[in-house]
This record gives structure tokens, C-alpha cells and sequence, in this order.
């Protein structure tokens, strides 16, 4: 079990799929926060969903929300807050709309963690920020980049060390972020 503090990120605005992806039925749970916040349980001491706010949840779990002087929804503002919010250095972010990825391809990212900043998947598609390692010195670069409003992981990614990780099945990052989206993949579960 890893004391590494897993994040799934679920608060995101969800404008492709129309309404909130972190609340769509997914496998035999009622929303895919759940089936992500079952996966990942066994696996980490402590896991948190990370939200603009828990009262959309009717579920019981550790929330982290994001921290109240930030209007805009983005990771980053999910990273801030959960530096603010743990007193750790180092944490796991998942994004709650990719479900294949699992505690066996953490370990792969973790296994690279080394003195990076970050430990960032990449896909043959290209890197997956929402599937990483993350270092809190790469804090004072986040609070810059969400003052500039400048939210593109291209950004932080010049300002730190990155270790990009590569896996070479795409399907493991395969991303519900379309009502097609969903209907695939909920069809085969």
C-alpha cells in the first residue's frame, strides 16, 4: 500500500459530454468517481477526489476542493489546492474520465520517480498530465501560471523536470470525454 496521497481528479466542467462525466453510471457502480475511488482503494493509504466542490457527491469519501480564492476550473487550481490542502511532497493525480488506468501503470510511473518533478505518462498520442507524479516544488510555478491564466501543462512542463514515461497501449488512457465516448465504453463493462 502506498502513502503516496492518490487525487482523482473529478472536477472538471465536462463541455463535450454535456453533463458531468464524474457522475455517469460506470460498470456496477453508480457514478465513475466511485468505480475509480474502488480501484484505487486498495492500493493507497490515502485517496481524495479532487473537486471544485463535494456537494455534488452523494457519496462518502475524502474531497479535496478546491481552495475558494480560485474562480476558474482547472488542474492546476486542483494541483494548488492539494499541495495547500497535504502536507506531502509528492502526490498521484488520475483523472476521474480514464478508468483503465490503474494501480499496476502507477507503479510504473512511481518506479521513475526518481528527483523529477514529475513523472508524466505518455501515450502514443502524446503525455497524459492527468496521469502523474507530481512534486510540490513545482508549486511556485503553478501559482505563476494560474495568475498568468496560462493553464496548458506545455507551460509547466517547460519550468520543471520531467520524467515522460512511456506506455506503449493507448488504451489504457482512453478518455470519456464525448457521449460516443461514453456509449463505447460503457457498452463493454
Amino acid at each position: 500500500m502506498y502513502d503516496i496521497p492518490c487525487i482523482i481528479f473529478a472536477g472538471g466542467k465536462s463541455r463535450r459530454m454535456g453533463r458531468d462525466k464524474a457522475l455517469l453510471p460506470f460498470d456496477q457502480f453508480d457514478t465513475l468517481t466511485e468505480f475509480q475511488l474502488a480501484k484505487f482503494t486498495p492500493h493507497f493509504k490515502n485517496i481524495y477526489i479532487g473537486c471544485k466542490s463535494k456537494t455534488k457527491f452523494d457519496f462518502k469519501a475524502n474531497f479535496l476542493e478546491d481552495l475558494p480564492q480560485f474562480e476558474d476550473s482547472a488542474p492546476h487550481i486542483g494541483l494548488i489546492s492539494a499541495f495547500e490542502a497535504l502536507k506531502t511532497d509528492v502526490i498521484f493525480v488520475v483523472s476521474v474520465d480514464a478508468p483503465y488506468f490503474n494501480s499496476e501503470h502507477f507503479e510504473k510511473l512511481y518506479q521513475n520517480l526518481d528527483t523529477y518533478d514529475g513523472v508524466v505518462a505518455q501515450s502514443p498520442n502524446g503525455n497524459q498530465p492527468l496521469c502523474a507524479l507530481y512534486r510540490k516544488s513545482i508549486l511556485p510555478h503553478l501559482k505563476i501560471l494560474v495568475k498568468e491564466k496560462k493553464y496548458r501543462f506545455a507551460h509547466l512542463f517547460e519550468k520543471i523536470t520531467v520524467n515522460f514515461v512511456v506506455f506503449e497501449d493507448e488504451n489504457i488512457f482512453t478518455n470519456l470525454n464525448t457521449p460516443e465516448d461514453y456509449e463505447k465504453v460503457h457498452n463493454l463493462s
